[in-house]
C-alpha cells in the first residue's frame, strides 16, 4: 500500500478515478492517448498520477483492451464510466488522459479538499495571465476583468452521488463535469492547479509537454 493510501486508511469511503482516453484527437491529427512519452503511453502516465495520488481504483474509458468504450461526447464517456461504478457512496475524480504532467501531489490535494466534506466538487485552477478581450465580427467590443477568472484543469473531484445526479438532470453538452454540478446549485471549491498541467490538444502542445518533462527530470 502506498503512503498516500496509508494516510487515509481510516477513511472507509472509496475514492475512484475516471480516466478519459476516448477522444478522437481531430485537432491533434489522430489519437493522442497512445503517443509515447519517454517510454510509456500518455494515458498510462495520467493513470499513474491518479493511483499515486490516492485513488483506489481507476476506470479507463477508451478504445483499447481493458477499457470501457467511450461515447460520442465527453459527458457520454463519463456517464459510461459512472455506469460501471456499483454504488453512490464515496468520491470520484475525473481526469483527462491528455494531461500527462499532472502530479500526484495535485491529485492528493483534490482528494484532501473533497474529504473535508463541505462541497460537492473540487477543481484545480490557475490564474488567467493574458488580457481577455470580447470579440464580435472581427472587432473588439470589450475588455473583460480577469481578476475573478481562472483556467480550469483536471483532475476534478466530486461526491459520486452529486456527479450522478448532475448527469441525470442536466441536458446538453458540457466541456467539464463541474459546470454540470454547478447547474444543480451545488458548491464547487477550487484548489491551486499546476502551470505544467498542460492538456495536449494540438501537436505543438506535445512538444511543450516533452520539453517540460525533460526539464523537470534533468
Amino acid at each position: 500500500m502506498s503512503d498516500e493510501h496509508q494516510q487515509r486508511a481510516n477513511t472507509p469511503v472509496p475514492v475512484r478515478g475516471i480516466l478519459l482516453a476516448a477522444g478522437r484527437g481531430r485537432r491533434f491529427g489522430g489519437a493522442k492517448h497512445h503517443v509515447d512519452l519517454a517510454g510509456r503511453p500518455m494515458w498510462q502516465r495520467s493513470r499513474e498520477a491518479l493511483i499515486r495520488g490516492g485513488v483506489d481504483e481507476v476506470i479507463v474509458v477508451g478504445d483499447f483492451p481493458g477499457a470501457i468504450p467511450g461515447g460520442e461526447r465527453r459527458r457520454d464517456s463519463v456517464a459510461a464510466a459512472l455506469a460501471a461504478i456499483p454504488d453512490d457512496d464515496g468520491f470520484v475524480l475525473v481526469h483527462d488522459a491528455a494531461r500527462p504532467l499532472a502530479s500526484f501531489h495535485l491529485v492528493r490535494t483534490v482528494i484532501e479538499r473533497l474529504l473535508v466534506g463541505d462541497v460537492a466538487g473540487v477543481i484545480p485552477v490557475v490564474p488567467v495571465r493574458d488580457t481577455i478581450k470580447q470579440v464580435r465580427d472581427g472587432l473588439v467590443v470589450g475588455t473583460i476583468d480577469r481578476s475573478e477568472l481562472a483556467a480550469v484543469q483536471t483532475p476534478q473531484g466530486f461526491r459520486l452521488a452529486a456527479l450522478r445526479a448532475a448527469h441525470a438532470a442536466v441536458d446538453g453538452d458540457a466541456t467539464d463535469d463541474a459546470s454540470m454540478v454547478e447547474q444543480m446549485g451545488k458548491r464547487v471549491a477550487v484548489v491551486s492547479g499546476e502551470a505544467g498541467n498542460i492538456k495536449v490538444t494540438y501537436p505543438e502542445d506535445l512538444a511543450l509537454v516533452l520539453a517540460l518533462r525533460s526539464r523537470t527530470h534533468e
